[in-house]
């Protein structure tokens, strides 16, 4: 389930930065396919720092953080485009995740090139991301007492991502669209259980043994299609990047004078 529509709020939020957005995209539970009527927006992206300041000694804002409730719940992250870069040439899924969100707030057509040339930042070493991810996940799940609806999902949602990552080459967060293919018989039911509010429901000990059995199945599909991808083992992607980064700094560089000699 993607939202219809995005509250004006979120829209608005994404102006009020101090630099310009390359890109802001909606990721957590509304991209995942399951938020509650209560659940933030989570708001990610990248922002473009002046290139005076970036050549400048002072320290730079790598990392913008908000959070905000003026209505309707926001947690804004955004970074910088040369941190963004290079954690897209790390095996982060998470920074592909959001850069290739459907849920878009804020884009530019940098923002598409971005999106054509993070395709050839794909390996197979992100598979070690997703088991990673789902064994962190899981361990929340475990932790909780009761165990919660919400943490189980998030970890299907990693491991059905990674195992589609690894068979295709796509980016899908969506756990609905997964399951379109995955078929897991008890992920709609879970699904709904969440989103109707009731996600803190506990999950009976017969339910227990019974997702134990299924994580250790799917983490061992994720293992599996790792080994099996045709993806491949490194990155074609980081020249592109550097030229982009060396693009935006300079287009930010020519408006900025444009600016002061208007003013002048």
């Amino acid at each position: 389930m993607i939202p219809d529509t995005i509250p004006e709020q979120v829209r608005t939020a994404v102006l009020k930065l101090e630099f310009p957005l390359l890109f802001a995209t909606v990721s957590g539970a509304h991209l995942y396919g399951f938020p509650s009527a209560d659940s933030d927006w989570d708001l990610r992206g990248a922002h473009i720092l002046p290139a005076e300041q970036v050549m400048g000694l002072f320290p730079l804002r790598e990392t913008i953080e908000i959070a905000e409730d003026s209505g309707v719940e926001l947690d804004l992250v955004t970074h910088d485009v040369r941190k963004f870069f290079s954690l897209l040439l790390r095996p982060n899924g998470y920074v592909l995740e959001q850069l290739y969100s459907p849920i878009v707030v804020f884009t530019t057509p940098e923002h598409e090139e971005l999106k054509r040339i993070a395709r050839g930042c794909v390996t197979r070493l992100h598979v070690h991301h997703y088991l990673g991810f789902a064994a962190n996940q899981w361990r929340l799940y475990q932790k909780d007492s009761p165990r919660r609806i919400k943490p189980l999902l998030y970890v299907f949602r990693v491991l059905l991502t990674g195992i589609h990552l690894m068979r295709t080459g796509d980016i899908e967060a969506n756990l609905n669209i997964l399951n379109e293919t995955f078929r897991l018989p008890f992920l709609p039911e879970l699904i709904a259980r969440k989103t109707s509010g009731i996600e803190k429901q506990a999950l009976s000990l017969e339910e227990h043994g019974f997702y134990d059995a299924q994580f250790e199945e799917w983490e061992r599909a994720l293992k599996i299609a790792g080994e099996e991808t045709a993806l491949r083992a490194e990155t074609s992607a980081r020249e592109a990047l550097s030229d982009l980064l060396v693009q935006l700094r300079l287009k930010r560089l020519v408006s900025h004078k444009k600016v002061e000699a208007q003013g002048a």
